[in-house]
């Protein structure tokens, strides 16, 4: 495995990105701040109307953890994506960082830290909403709802070491397309987000077991329900494992990348 020479300097990478949000936090939650609304309100409550599971809940309650899951990823992509890009090619701020103490494996780490946390920041938008209409739609099930949070966190350092090992390899902004249109966009359709995948084809549910997508999908589901078992253990144990895989992936490449 490639040894990491990750320090406490990380944490002042996150710092600095989180500095920088906090003046221009305003345009930066309005869209996902209501997107997800739209989404949760277009499809569960529209399209629910003609949409009936077989195991009689209502749509707009199985879509809510769906857009947990998914919202968060589109935040992170974004963040380790064109926010990382621009921060490495354009500002040339990772130039600035590691003329200092800050070493580059400090700025991945920090870089997959701010990530991750925008992750967080999405799901909690859309958490207290589920809160705010559950007296109305029983959205939230369950207790173990207060884990959804730390999960969501969890998976958007797998989320932001995506991101991040993409855009090491991309050489215009535009390149990063390439990456949504082939790797996120099928996760965000058929990861479980949308439709029971119970319901798929035996060929879909394959593909989908590979997906990240899928295994955050199910754990929220789960603890927004308080439907937890196995499975679930099997796929913070999947998203574990591949999350490690993705981030010292990224961190290699990075580094190749950013050593002339």
């Amino acid at each position: 495995m490639i040894a990491a020479d990750i320090s406490y300097r990380a944490v002042r990478v996150w710092q600095r990105n989180r500095d920088v949000f906090r003046h221009i936090w305003k345009p930066e939650v309005t869209w996902p701040l209501f997107e997800p609304l739209i989404v949760l309100f277009g499809l569960g409550l529209g399209l629910g109307k003609f949409v009936e599971l077989s195991n009689g809940q209502e749509y707009i309650q199985f879509i809510t953890p769906g857009l947990i899951a998914a919202f968060p990823m589109w935040a992170t992509i974004g963040e380790s994506g064109w926010g990382s890009y621009s921060r490495m090619e354009t500002q040339k701020t990772y130039d600035a960082m590691v003329a200092t103490p800050v070493s580059i494996d400090d700025v991945i780490a920090g870089e997959v830290l701010w990530a991750a946390t925008k992750s967080l920041i999405a799901a909690f938008y859309i958490l207290a909403t589920a809160l705010l209409l559950t007296p109305f739609y029983d959205l939230v099930q369950s207790p173990l709802v207060v884990f959804v949070l730390p999960m969501s966190l969890f998976a958007g350092l797998m989320f932001a070491s995506m991101g991040l090992l993409a855009t090491s390899f991309v050489r215009s902004v535009s390149q990063l397309a390439y990456f949504v249109s082939i790797v996120i966009l099928p996760m965000f359709w058929v990861g479980g987000v949308f439709f029971p995948l119970d319901q798929l084809s035996e060929g879909v549910r394959t593909a989908s077991w590979f997906m990240p997508l899928r295994h955050v999908a199910s754990i929220q589901r789960a603890l927004v329900t308080g439907d937890v078992g196995v499975e679930q253990a099997v796929d913070v144990a999947w998203i574990a494992v591949v999350t490690l895989v993705l981030f010292y992936a990224a961190l290699w490449s990075m580094r190749r990348r950013l050593i002339k």
